[in-house]
């Protein structure tokens, strides 16, 4: 397998430790916080997982966006991209997660793995719900944080074996 460039966002840390947790997990990977990040690294694999924690109602991280300024010229035909997206199901039960959609929509034509079911979370509406599913993991770290670790991992045993 290809090595795997995860790229994440993170203000708080969060977003960071789950992406420092995929990692050591799947060991083939080098990690970019996207705050000091270029096109060009992203550009450099041909697997990618891309990490976003959700903020106010539904917003993109605040590095995440003025990165993906950069994203609309990209043609992610041919890479294999997972998404990992963090949120509060409780406070923003309206907009769960939102933020990762706003990653899958710009690499939606890539080929996608790693969506997750929508058992065992508890929200009003989450953009992030496509056809049934989550387009990527999702994590509730401040409601569910006994879980993380368990759904890491087994997200990880599920993808790790469709990267090219």
């Amino acid at each position: 397998m290809k090595k795997i460039g995860l790229f994440y966002g993170s203000d708080g840390g969060t977003t960071e430790n789950v992406a420092n947790k995929i990692a050591s997990i799947l060991n083939n990977v080098d990690i970019y916080d996207v705050s000091k990040s270029s096109k060009e690294e992203l550009l450099g694999y041909d697997n990618l997982i891309l990490a976003t924690p959700t903020y106010g109602s539904g917003d993109l991280q605040g590095d995440w966006e003025d990165f993906v300024e950069n994203f609309s010229a990209i043609d992610f035909k041919g890479k294999t991209i997972a998404l990992v997206g963090l949120g509060d199901q409780d406070v923003y039960s309206d907009t769960f997660c939102d933020g990762i959609f706003s990653l899958y929509e710009l690499v939606k034509e890539s080929n996608m793995i790693g969506q997750t079911s929508i058992e065992g979370y508890e929200y009003e509406a989450s953009k992030a719900e496509v056809d049934g599913k989550f387009v990527g993991l999702v994590i509730d770290d401040v409601n569910q944080d006994d879980l993380t670790d368990s759904r890491i991992s087994k997200w990880v045993s599920e993808i790790k074996d469709k990267f090219n």
